[in-house]
C-alpha cells in the first residue's frame, strides 16, 4: 500500500500506534507500520533507555515520538503546571465521581508510585523547560517523526526539526486547530475525531477527517478516531486521508 505518507517516512503501510509501551511501538514497526512512543512522561534518561531499545529491535525501521508541546499553556508565567498543580485544579465533584466508579467496579488504588518514577503520570509537565531535554534526546536517537500532541508545534521546534531531516505532525480535533498547525509549517496533520478518546473535541472523525483534508492540502492528513479495522481504515483513505493513526487497538 502506497500513498504520500509511505513515500515521506519510508514504511510499507500508512498505519501509525500511538502507544506508551515500547513493545508495541516495535512490534508495529517491524510490521512494516510506524510505531509512536508517547513519551511525555518519561524522564531523558528514560526515554534514551526505551529509545535505544526500539532501536535495537527494529534494525533501522522509522519510529517516532510523541510528546506534548503547546505554544501557550496555563501556569507558563511560572514554569509550567506539575502533577500536584494539575490536581489540584480538578472540580471536586469529578473526585468524587471519579472514586465512585472506581469503587462500583472494584479497581484498586494504583500500585505506581505518586511522585512519577519510570513511567509516572504524576511526574508529568507541559512546559518547554521540560520538553527540551525529550526533544534532545530523540533528536540524538534520529527518531523520523516528531508529534505533538497538544496544539499547534512551536516554530522553534519546527525549525529544528527540519534543520535535522525530521518531520513534524500535531493532533487535530477542529478545523481551525488544523489549519493553525499548517500555518506552523507541520508536515503532518493528525485530524482526531471524538472517537479518539473525546480529549481532542466533539467533532466526529468522519466528518471532521474530510474537512480538515480539504482545508489544508497539499498536506498529508492521518485520520484518528475509532479506527480498528480495515474497513475503517479503508473508510479513512475514501475521506482523503494518507494513513491512519491508532491508539487502543
Amino acid at each position: 500500500m502506497r500513498t504520500r505518507v509511505t513515500k515521506m517516512l519510508g514504511i510499507d503501510f500508512p498505519i501509525f500506534a500511538f502507544t506508551h509501551c515500547r513493545d508495541v511501538a516495535a512490534a508495529v514497526t517491524n510490521a512494516g507500520g510506524f510505531g509512536v512512543l508517547g513519551a511525555v512522561a518519561h524522564t531523558p534518561e528514560q526515554l534514551d533507555i526505551d529509545l535505544k531499545w526500539i532501536a535495537e529491535q527494529t534494525h533501522g525501521r522509522p519510529f517516532g515520538v510523541d510528546l506534548l508541546i503547546p505554544r501557550k499553556y496555563v501556569g507558563a508565567e511560572v514554569g509550567g503546571i506539575d502533577g500536584g498543580a494539575l490536581k489540584a485544579m480538578i472540580p471536586d465533584a469529578h473526585r468524587e465521581w471519579i472514586e465512585e466508579l472506581l469503587a462500583r467496579y472494584g479497581v484498586p488504588p494504583s500500585s505506581r508510585p505518586t511522585t512519577g518514577g519510570e513511567h509516572g503520570m504524576a511526574g508529568l509537565r507541559i512546559d518547554p523547560k521540560s520538553m527540551a531535554p525529550l526533544i534532545d534526546v530523540a533528536f540524538a536517537h534520529q527518531v523520523k517523526l516528531i508529534a505533538s500532541a497538544l496544539g499547534s508545534p512551536p516554530r522553534w521546534l519546527v525549525d529544528r526539526a527540519h534543520a535535522n531531516g525530521i518531520p513534524v505532525a500535531a493532533l487535530a480535533g477542529r478545523l481551525d486547530h488544523a489549519v493553525a498547525h499548517k500555518e506552523s509549517g507541520t508536515d503532518l496533520i493528525i485530524a482526531q475525531g471524538t472517537e479518539g478518546g473525546g480529549h481532542t473535541g466533539d467533532i466526529a472523525t468522519m466528518v471532521l477527517v474530510p474537512q480538515v483534508v480539504d482545508a489544508v492540502g497539499p498536506t498529508p492528513v492521518l485520520a484518528a478516531g475509532g479506527i480498528a479495522t480495515g474497513r475503517q481504515m479503508a473508510a479513512a483513505l475514501a475521506l482523503g486521508a494518507e494513513g491512519v493513526w491508532c491508539g487502543s487497538v
